[in-house]
C-alpha cells in the first residue's frame, strides 16, 4: 500500500487524510474540492469552474500514480444543487472524453468548504508496471 501526496501541487488537506491511497493495483483517490495549491477556492458561485479546478486536482493525483482519467472506473460526484447536474456532466464529458466510469451523484447540504458547490472522489485501475 502506497499513501500519495501532493505537497506543493494540492492544497495540504484540512482533515486526517490524504489525497490518495495505492492498494492492490487501484488508486483510490480523495474527495477533491474547487481549491488551487494554496487551499484557496476557485471559481466562486460557478460551478463550472469548480468543476473544471476538482477535475484538475484528480487529474494531478492520477498523474502522479501513472494512470489517466481513462483508467477511471468509478467516481463519487457530491453536489449542492442538483439542478447543476448538466453542467457538471458538461466538464466530466472534456475530462473523461469516451471513458465511461461507474458513477454516482448525490445532492448534498453542505460540503467542506461552504463555498464549494461540487467535490469529486474517484477510484482507478492503476496500469500494469
Amino acid at each position: 500500500m502506497r499513501r500519495i501526496r501532493l505537497a506543493g501541487q494540492l492544497a495540504e488537506p484540512i482533515s486526517h487524510y490524504t489525497d490518495a491511497v495505492e492498494a492492490r493495483g487501484f488508486l483510490y483517490i480523495s474527495g477533491m474540492l474547487p481549491v488551487n495549491a494554496d487551499g484557496e477556492l476557485v471559481g466562486t458561485g460557478d460551478v463550472v469552474r469548480q468543476s473544471e479546478q476538482v477535475l484538475d486536482n484528480v487529474g494531478a493525483v492520477l498523474q502522479a500514480a501513472g494512470a489517466t482519467f481513462g483508467d477511471v472506473v468509478r467516481v463519487g460526484v457530491y453536489v449542492r444543487d442538483m439542478a447543476d447536474r448538466e453542467l457538471i456532466n458538461s466538464v466530466r464529458r472534456r475530462y473523461f472524453g469516451d471513458a465511461r466510469p461507474a458513477s454516482t451523484l448525490v445532492e448534498v447540504s453542505a460540503l467542506a468548504n461552504p463555498y464549494a458547490l461540487v467535490e469529486i472522489e474517484a477510484v482507478a485501475l492503476l496500469p500494469p508496471g
